[in-house]
């Protein structure tokens, strides 16, 4: 019988991104040397039974199916993409590369799940509003690789964010201070 012992959140990896390497917050000499950190971080707070929201921008080197499929193959746990912006070979159209993946589901441009009790709205960017808004869901984007404060009930759960540092977060720990 499977089960998943906990659920986590992540967005923006950008696994194999050159461009990444001028990120204030990317330190890394190269996109291998970032990928293995990015892996690293990953495996050490996922286990194989956990769950792991993806919230867009997986990877950037799309045209190496061999390299992304190396990667996610390496990554515990089973694995939901909310697309983001560079998850597309073009418009409506969800890159081959990524499609051949084994995700848990079918990539989607959002999804509503519940955690910890609560609702919780992913999406690769932020909203406004979002279903239960008013009612006290919560809402987890990317794509502002930090430089997107959290309001409210909303914040970007990207790699980039400090309190993130790389590794998928649980609700419980991007939810401090916010409940």
């Amino acid at each position: 019988m499977s089960f998943f012992r906990r659920k986590f959140y992540t967005a923006d990896s950008h696994f194999s991104h050159a461009l990444m390497l001028t990120h204030p917050g990317r330190p890394f000499a190269s996109t291998e040397a970032m990928d293995e950190a990015l892996i690293d971080a990953w495996n050490a707070v996922v286990g194989d039974n956990d769950i792991v929201y993806h919230l867009g921008d997986f990877s950037m080197n799309l045209g190496d199916e061999d390299r992304v499929r190396g990667i996610f193959n390496r990554l515990r746990g089973s694995k939901v993409l909310i697309l983001g912006n560079h998850d597309f070979k073009k418009p409506n159209q969800v890159h081959p590369t990524l499609a051949r993946l084994d995700w848990m589901t079918g990539p989607t441009t959002s999804l509503e799940t519940t955690d910890d009790g609560h609702r919780v709205f992913l999406s690769h960017y932020a909203h406004r509003t979002w279903p239960g808004a008013h009612k006290g869901s919560f809402h987890f984007f990317g794509h502002s690789h930090g430089n997107l404060p959290a309001q409210g009930r909303s914040r970007d759960v990207g790699v980039d964010c400090p309190d993130v540092a790389y590794a998928p977060r649980t609700f419980k720990q991007l939810t401090e201070g916010m409940i």
